[in-house]
């Protein structure tokens, strides 16, 4: 493919996201031309590309034009003194054809037109129409042999124009060096060997498939080939080898260090042995990496918006360095410090390892054997007093380590930036449906969920400990790894400041009800009938799921992008829905129990269907989170909160009240319990990414949600009558005698109607006597069994068949 044409495909292509996992960092490389840093963000937000794409296109049209006018009017064009111009184009036709064909390949140039025409398909709607390299190069081989073809068969005359002067001069030049019938005869082979070496002509000898001349380059387009999956089990950590750096002390009573020595003394027999460990860099586990099997025709939700691009990683800034930076005089410091109350209490050590991560340093001892691991517990204010540090916390003992654990906060605390966890291996190559890039272990390795195995994620810390930065920081990591057509936002914020910002991509990404003015819902109404209408979709989902004979929507999915499931019968690539509500405690003191309900059903039952639920509260009482909502929310984070009793409401253990703020969480995940900095996204980094998204091409609106009437309302379908009989009710009737199924999902899929509108001719059916009554989880009886009837019952029906 030339230069200009591969550089302008690659800028109108979206960035494809690796899929080679990778255990090591690549190294970073800094831009030797800061000058046009964001140049290419700017031409994507100018639309330069589709511009360029349709200026082509006419273009090519005018060349085609121009050509065909020439074979016509050349005679006149050269023969008139006149400064107009026969061309269809005019002046401008004459030259461009001038140029093209007697100043270069003659008639050939015929094949600049659809190379003109290929190149701004591409600009313009980010697709080929044909394989770019095998095109571009058989092409304009076939431009030059024909042109030089021409020029033998037409050297002099009135047609010399046939050829232009490169196929003259070529051809010329060939005869010159082997006659006219060397000439004939070379022109003849290459041919044949082209069409051979292409197989566009057989060779009957031939026993070894020929290698194609031009080989055809992997569209863009297509999925790259994936790797095998790396074996790794749910939820557990890769064990990190010992790291080089590791550097060993040995203490004596009383506790001295040499700070000129570099090697360790020999270890006494009462002496502590003590080593400080820099973070090893690992990757931590990518979890349920599965092979997807795809068909040879998928179908590809993100053809709808195919020029869509996701936000480049410049627009997150990074604050700070990427690395810990080990303070060995601090840490030695607090080693001495501990060793030292530990020994005022009569408890001897054996080993203390140290491991610094950004904010907090884990200080991991060994205790003599007989020492009681309770009373190193007791001793968490002494040793907080010793340290003079706010924020201590003793993990006694730690899980699978054998070993007790005191995290100590550092004196120049680190921040960690959601660019280093973005941009990290643990994201980019991560197969998660929906990772979640929450921020660094104490370890300093970058932590990522999948939202998809919590399934749903309860929040709760003190006014300005993190929560909506953190918030900020999940909805960022969906941005940036989901398509408009994978995943859709109900956002809920009654405070109506926090997520204000998302109204910018209002229709890529997020839902809201029909009859909705704003997608960012504040209104406590609103938001009691959003959630009836999730639950109305988490239904309808339900029935799809059971047609499908799936589990979850991931196999409803994949069954769907193999073309398994017939869209005629109401199937449907289904996105995740990620329902965030901030704020929880204002919803559950306005609305109670019209708000907790429907939660319910949500966190029960929605997780198979793709609804999955992030709540955050500043309030976690138990009157707030109640003991059903903590029973289907297992994943919980907890941010500083100002007492143990707020910390086990949330956690069902201490530990959050001794966090010292700023992002500083505790995430529990079933019986995990792991300390994390939370990632730092601005108020401006989110208005830039936005706006990015927010600027390109969306659907014509958001995703409509299922209608909601409550009950007793206008259209609550009572008192009905002949007279307000639905247009479609002869039609869904004869659908439920066909089926013999009195169902209104079945009616909303087969007719694709609302949810409101089907439950109304569900009435009328009962109405009319061709459906039973509700009979609560029972399906509804069919009261005519055969069509012929039906047609009899719908002839003869008049207001006085309905029943009042």
């Amino acid at each position: 493919m030339p230069k200009r044409y591969k550089k302008q495909a690659e800028e109108t292509e979206p960035k494809k996201e690796a899929t080679t996992p990778a255990l090591t960092k690549k190294p970073k490389v800094k831009s030797s031309k800061p000058l046009f840093k964001g140049l290419n963000e700017n031409l994507d937000k100018w639309r330069v590309s589709p511009i360029a794409g349709l200026f082509l296109i006419v273009f090519s049209v005018c060349i085609l034009l121009a050509f065909i006018s020439f074979l016509f009017t050349w005679k006149v064009d050269y023969a008139s003194a006149s400064k107009l111009s026969a061309n269809w184009l005019g002046s401008f036709g004459k030259n461009l054809s001038d140029f093209f064909i007697n100043g270069g390949f003659g008639v050939a140039s015929f094949g600049f037109v659809p190379l003109v025409f290929l190149t701004g398909v591409k600009l313009l709607t980010g697709r080929s129409l044909l394989p770019a390299g095998k095109t571009f190069a058989i092409t304009l081989f076939l431009i030059v042999w024909v042109s030089v073809c021409l020029g033998f068969f037409f050297p002099v005359g009135e047609y010399a124009f046939m050829g232009g002067e490169v196929g003259l001069l070529c051809s010329g030049k060939i005869i010159i060096l082997i006659g006219k019938t060397g000439t004939l005869i070379a022109l003849a082979f290459i041919a044949m060997v082209f069409l051979v070496l292409n197989n566009l002509m057989a060779v009957p000898f031939s026993t070894k498939k020929p290698e194609t001349l031009i080989p055809e380059e992997k569209e863009e387009e297509e999925s790259p080939s994936t790797p095998e999956p790396v074996e790794v089990p749910k939820n557990t950590l890769i064990e990190p080898e010992q790291p080089s750096n590791t550097i060993e002390f040995s203490v004596e009573e009383p506790v001295v260090m040499d700070k000129k020595k570099e090697k360790p003394e020999a270890k006494k027999s009462d002496s502590v042995e003590f080593s400080i460990e820099k973070a090893p860099e690992v990757v931590a586990p990518i979890q349920d990496m599965e092979e997807k099997k795809i068909s040879d025709s998928p179908y590809d939700p993100t053809l709808d918006l195919s020029s869509y691009k996701f936000p480049p990683i410049s627009l997150l800034p990074e604050y700070g360095k990427d690395e810990v930076v080990i303070d060995a005089e601090e840490l030695t410091a607090n080693k001495d410090r501990i060793v030292s109350t530990l020994r005022h209490y009569g408890i001897e050590i054996k080993k203390i390892k140290a491991t610094p991560g950004p904010t907090v340093t884990l200080y991991e001892i060994v205790p003599q054997d007989g020492t009681r691991i309770s009373k190193i517990k007791n001793l968490e204010d002494d040793i907080a007093l010793s340290l003079s540090a706010l924020g201590i916390r003793i993990i006694a003992p730690m899980p699978g380590l054998g070993t007790v654990g005191i995290e100590v906060p550092n004196r120049n605390p680190g921040i960690v930036s959601l660019k280093t966890i973005i941009n990290s291996d643990q994201f980019q190559k991560s197969n998660m449906e929906l990772p979640l890039a929450l921020g660094k272990t104490i370890s300093d390795i970058p932590y990522v969920v999948d939202l998809t195995k919590m399934p749903h994620l309860l929040m709760a810390g003190a006014t300005g400990q993190g929560k909506s930065v953190g918030l900020n920081a999940i909805i960022v990591s969906i941005l940036y790894k989901k398509h408009p057509s994978q995943v859709k936002l109900v956002l809920v914020d009654p405070k109506r400041v926090e997520l204000s910002l998302f109204n910018k991509i209002e229709r890529h990404f997020l839902a809201k009800l029909p009859d909705a003015e704003e997608a960012i819902i504040t209104d406590t109404k609103k938001v009691v009938n959003t959630l009836n209408s999730l639950c109305i979709e988490m239904e309808q989902r339900l029935e799809l799921l059971k047609d499908a004979g799936v589990r979850n929507i991931k196999e409803y999915n994949e069954k769907f992008v193999a073309r398994r499931l017939n869209p005629q019968s109401g199937h449907k690539f289904l996105p995740y829905i990620v329902v965030i509500i901030d704020e929880f405690a204002d919803l559950i003191m306005t609305a109670g129990k019209e708000v907790e309900t429907p939660l319910q059903r949500l966190a029960q039952v929605a997780r198979a269907t793709g609804i999955h639920l992030v709540i955050a509260t500043q309030r976690p009482s138990v009157n707030i989170i109640t003991g059903t909502i903590k029973a289907n929310f297992p994943a919980r984070i907890a941010f500083k909160v100002t007492s143990k009793i707020d910390s086990r409401t949330i956690l069902d253990t201490g530990g959050a009240d001794q966090l010292i703020g700023k992002g500083d969480m505790l995430i529990s995940n079933g019986s995990d319990l792991i300390r994390l900095q939370c990632a730092l996204v601005g108020t401006n980094e989110v208005e830039e990414i936005t706006e990015f998204i927010g600027s390109q091409q969306g659907y014509a609106a958001a995703f409509a949600l299922p209608e909601y009437v409550e009950e007793g309302g206008e259209n609550s379908g009572e008192g009905i009558s002949a007279d307000e009989k639905d247009s479609l009710f002869d039609q869904s009737a004869r659908i439920v005698v066909e089926t013999q199924q009195g169902s209104a999902s079945l009616l909303q899929r087969r007719l694709k109607i609302g949810y409101n509108r089907a439950g109304r001719i569900v009435d009328q059916l009962q109405s009319a006597g061709i459906i039973g009554p509700f009979e609560g989880s029972k399906a509804r009886e069919v009261l005519i069994k055969d069509m012929m009837s039906l047609e009899q019952k719908l002839k003869d029906l008049t207001p006085d068949n309905f029943q009042e």
